[in-house]
Parts: C-alpha cells; sequence; structure tokens
C-alpha cells in the first residue's frame, strides 16, 4: 500500500513537472526538456536492446548447435548395437 501512495506521488510530480505553467497555470514546464530527453535517449536505447538481442541470437544458435551434437552423439551408440 505505501509503494502505491508513493507511486501516485511521484507520477503526479512527474505530470506537475512536464506541464506547460503558460497554459495551464501551474507546472514547471519541463515538457520541452522531457522530449529533448526522449530523442536523445530513445536511439541509445535502441542500439543496448539490438545489442542485446544479438547476443542472445548468438547464444541460442550456440545452444541449437549442442543440443544437436548431444543428440547425434545418443544416437551412435543405439546405431552401433543395431547393426
Amino acid at each position: 500500500m505505501k509503494s502505491l501512495l508513493i507511486g501516485i506521488v511521484i507520477l503526479a510530480a512527474a505530470v506537475f513537472a512536464i506541464l506547460p505553467y503558460d497554459s495551464v497555470g501551474f507546472g514547471l514546464g519541463w515538457g520541452n526538456d522531457v522530449l529533448a530527453f526522449l530523442r536523445g535517449g530513445v536511439p541509445v536505447i535502441a542500439v543496448l536492446i539490438g545489442l542485446i538481442a544479438v547476443f542472445i541470437g548468438i547464444a541460442d544458435m550456440k545452444d541449437r548447435a549442442e543440443a544437436k551434437r548431444e543428440k547425434q552423439k545418443s544416437e551412435e551408440p543405439a546405431e552401433k548395437g543395431q547393426g
């Protein structure tokens, strides 16, 4: 319950900071600064997400190759015993 109230207070403070004082009559008018931050931050975040996706893809390919080797290894003794 305490964390819910803290979250609501923080959201209200963020909205208050973004609202323009001129048109609403209250607020800090940080909207343009927030947009500038997002414009600069979104490409950086996109690059980080892309790198993480590449690393996950490489790890997945290695896991599949390892599983294929394990499967072939487990099938070899069964084939030799039948022959």
